[in-house]
């Protein structure tokens, strides 16, 4: 009933609403476990999102594999969704309640990042993140002492992308090009880039800005030709992304 619904305001919502000539919109129906099984071809997509629902699937794995082999080559997953700083018990996991407010999904940050990597996302980059207050006495009783958290995350699909980020003197500049972003832009909470400032970046993150659809906006400077070690890839602008200490992403 809610696709019938949806497809009946398509075109009226792409030409109407957005200006283009024809829609350029469908919807589908599926499992987020299976995405190929709902129609969706292999490598066949630039960007997939999602904003709070993969902490609703019990198998969570399968998410993040389907999302990998729809994407082509430099495509990405740009979602947002709450985690945990530690395992839940069994209890709250499995609470109807919880489950409903997104907190009992909520995977151990730590055991998601396992999962990405291992899905094919190499190097998981998290834009943002924010605390979600638990004012429930209810909840908080069976959550224990678990800070739940609502994190951004950008998880690229690119063949050579490596396990750490390492330092080959590439240095990259922001054109300040891409559209609402003149003079600066924020791939992840470490790295701002203010337009026509050079800044020296590690091999993935040189990757992740020349082997994607950010291509025509940076120029970057070097190759992996010389290799000078490890890369601390910590914040490196002045303008760091900020966050906030309350709210949640449903």
């Amino acid at each position: 009933e809610q696709l019938a619904v949806a497809k009946r305001h398509v075109e009226a919502y792409c030409c109407e609403t957005l200006g283009y000539k024809q829609p350029n919109m469908k919807f589908v129906k599926g499992y987020i476990e299976d995405i190929q099984g709902a129609g969706i071809p292999a490598n066949s997509q630039d960007l997939v999102i999602s904003n709070c629902v993969v902490n609703l699937s019990p198998d969570k794995e399968a998410v993040l594999k389907g999302v990998h082999s729809v994407l082509k080559e430099g495509g990405e997953f740009y979602f947002s969704d709450v985690y945990s700083d530690r395992r839940l018990p069994e209890a709250a996991r499995k609470d109807p309640v919880l489950f409903g407010e997104c907190l009992g999904g909520a995977l151990y940050e730590h055991d998601f990042l396992y999962l990405a990597k291992n899905s094919g996302f190499k190097d998981p980059r998290e834009v943002s993140r924010s605390v979600i207050q638990i004012k429930d006495d209810n909840i908080r009783r069976l959550v224990g002492d678990a800070t739940f958290y609502s994190i951004t995350y950008r998880l690229f699909k690119i063949n050579n992308l490596e396990p750490r980020c390492e330092d080959y003197g590439q240095v990259v500049i922001y054109n300040g090009t891409i559209p609402d972003n003149p003079n600066k832009y924020v791939l992840d909470g470490g790295h701002v880039f203010e337009t026509k400032r050079a800044m020296l970046v590690c091999g993935n993150t040189a990757s992740m800005l020349t082997d994607t659809r950010l291509k025509p906006h940076f120029e970057v400077i070097g190759s992996r030709d010389c290799h000078f070690g490890i890369f601390n890839c910590g914040p490196k602008s002045s303008t760091p992304v900020a966050s906030s200490s309350s709210g949640g992403c449903c």
